[in-house]
C-alpha cells in the first residue's frame, strides 16, 4: 500500500479547493452530488490505473508510447503535456496564494517559492526511494485533513440540506461549468498516468512472495482509503462552504474566502485554511512535476533534467500572475482544461485493461469494463453540455 496516497494528493490540490469552495458558496448544496459521484468514479479509474501498471509492468504512458507511431505519439504527448501544464498552473498559483494569505508575499514570489519547495519533495523520493516519498505525502495529507475539516466542526452543516445535495440537479450554464471542473479536479489525467507507474514495481521486492492477485486485494485497499480520505476533504470544502458562505460577496476568489472564513468562521479556522491550502500547492505540484516527467518518458523516451522541468512548466504560471489575471478564476478554468484532458487518458486505460492479450488472467470483468465505459461517457458528456450551454446561453 501506498501509491494511491501520493495519487490522492492530486485530488485535493488548490484548483479542488477553488471549484469546490466556489461550488458551495454558490450554489449551497446543489452540486454535492457531483463531488460524491467524481469521487466514485476516480476509485475505479484509479484501481484500473494501478492494475495496468502492476500486471504488466509498464505504465499507461508506455504503453501508448509502445503502441503509436512517431506522428500520433507526439500529438498524444503535446496534449498530455498541455495538460500537465494546466495541472501545474493550477497547484503553483494556490502555493503562491497560501503564502501570500500567510507571509503577504507577492504572488509570483511565493509561485516560485512553492516550484522550489516541490523539487525538494521529488528530491527526497529519488534519494530515500517512493517509500519514503509516500511518508512524506501522508503527512502533507493530514495536515490537509485538519486544515479543510476544521470548519465543520465551528458550524456544521444541515442535514436535510446536505441529503437533498445528492439528488442530481444544476443551475444554469455556471453550475455546469463547475460540475466540469469538480470533475477535471478530481479524475485527473496526470495522475491517471502517473498511479500506473508508481505500482510497476511492486512487483519487485515490494511484493516479493506476494501473487499478482494478493497485490491487486492490497492496491483496492489502498485506492479505497485514499480516494474516500480525498472524497471526504472535497465534501468538507463544498459543505463548509455552503453552510457558512453561501451568497455571502467576496468568496468568487481564495483571497477573498479567506477573509469571509475569518470573519464567520474565526481567525483560527481561517490560519489553518490557509495552511492547508499551502500544503495542498507543495504536494500537488510535486506530484504533478512527476506525472509530467513520467509522460514523457513514457511517450518520448526522453528525461529532462528536473530542474529543467521544473522551470518550463512554471513559465505559464508566473505569466498569469505577473499579467494579473484573477488567480482564483485561473484555477477553476484550469480545471476545466483537465476535464476536456481526462478522455484520452481514460480511453485507452480501460480500452487496454479490458484487453486479454494485455492482462492475461486479470483482464477486466465485463461489468468493469461497462462501468469504466459509463465514466468515460459521462466525463464527454459533461463537456458537451458545457460548450453546448456556454455559446448558445
Amino acid at each position: 500500500m501506498g501509491p494511491a496516497f501520493i495519487a490522492a494528493v492530486a485530488y485535493v490540490d488548490p484548483g479542488n479547493v477553488a471549484t469546490n469552495v466556489t461550488a458551495g458558496s454558490r450554489f449551497g448544496y446543489t452540486l454535492v452530488w457531483v463531488v460524491v459521484m467524481a469521487n466514485a468514479m476516480a476509485v475505479l479509474v484509479q484501481y484500473l490505473s494501478a492494475k495496468l501498471g502492476m500486471v504488466t509492468g509498464r505504465s499507461l504512458a508506455g504503453h501508448m508510447g509502445q503502441r503509436l507511431s512517431t506522428g500520433p505519439r507526439i500529438a498524444y504527448w503535446l496534449q498530455a503535456e498541455a495538460i500537465a501544464i494546466a495541472t501545474d498552473l493550477a497547484e503553483v498559483v494556490g502555493g503562491a496564494i497560501a503564502l501570500n494569505l500567510l507571509f503577504d508575499l507577492p504572488l509570483t514570489v511565493g509561485a516560485v517559492i512553492t516550484a522550489a519547495v516541490a523539487m525538494v519533495v521529488l528530491r527526497i523520493g529519488d534519494l530515500r526511494g517512493q517509500a519514503a516519498l509516500e511518508r512524506v505525502i501522508v503527512g502533507f495529507l493530514a495536515l490537509i485533513a485538519v486544515g479543510f475539516m476544521a470548519g465543520l466542526f465551528v458550524n456544521p452543516p444541515e442535514g436535510a440540506a446536505l441529503a437533498g445535495g445528492l439528488v442530481p440537479m444544476f443551475e444554469g450554464a455556471d453550475s455546469v461549468l463547475l460540475a466540469s471542473g469538480i470533475i477535471g479536479a478530481t479524475v485527473m489525467p496526470h495522475v491517471i498516468y502517473l498511479h500506473s507507474s508508481l505500482t510497476v514495481t511492486r512487483l519487485g521486492r515490494r511484493g516479493e512472495g506476494l501473487s499478482v492477485r494478493e497485490l491487486l486485494t492490497a492496491t483496492r485497499t489502498d485506492v479505497a482509503l485514499a480516494l474516500v480520505l480525498a472524497g471526504v476533504l472535497n465534501l468538507s470544502l463544498l459543505v463548509v462552504a455552503a453552510a457558512s458562505l453561501d451568497g455571502l460577496p467576496g468568496t468568487d476568489t481564495l483571497q477573498g474566502v479567506h477573509a469571509v472564513v475569518t470573519s464567520e468562521l474565526g481567525v483560527g479556522v481561517a490560519l489553518l485554511f490557509a495552511v492547508a491550502l499551502l500544503g495542498s500547492g507543495l504536494a500537488s505540484t510535486s506530484v504533478g512535476s512527476a506525472a509530467g516527467a513520467e509522460v514523457m518518458q513514457g511517450l518520448l523516451g526522453v528525461r529532462l533534467p528536473l530542474l529543467v522541468r521544473r522551470v518550463v512548466t512554471l513559465i505559464p504560471a508566473l505569466l498569469v500572475l505577473a499579467l494579473g489575471a484573477e488567480p482564483s478564476r485561473a484555477l477553476v478554468l484550469s480545471q476545466v482544461v483537465l476535464s476536456i484532458g481526462i478522455p484520452f487518458a481514460l480511453v485507452p486505460l480501460v480500452v487496454l485493461t479490458a484487453r486479454r492479450d494485455v492482462m492475461g488472467e486479470h483482464v477486466n470483468l465485463r461489468r468493469t469494463t461497462a462501468a469504466a465505459c459509463l465514466v468515460a461517457a459521462i466525463v464527454i458528456g459533461l463537456n458537451v453540455s458545457l460548450l453546448w450551454l456556454t455559446f448558445t446561453g
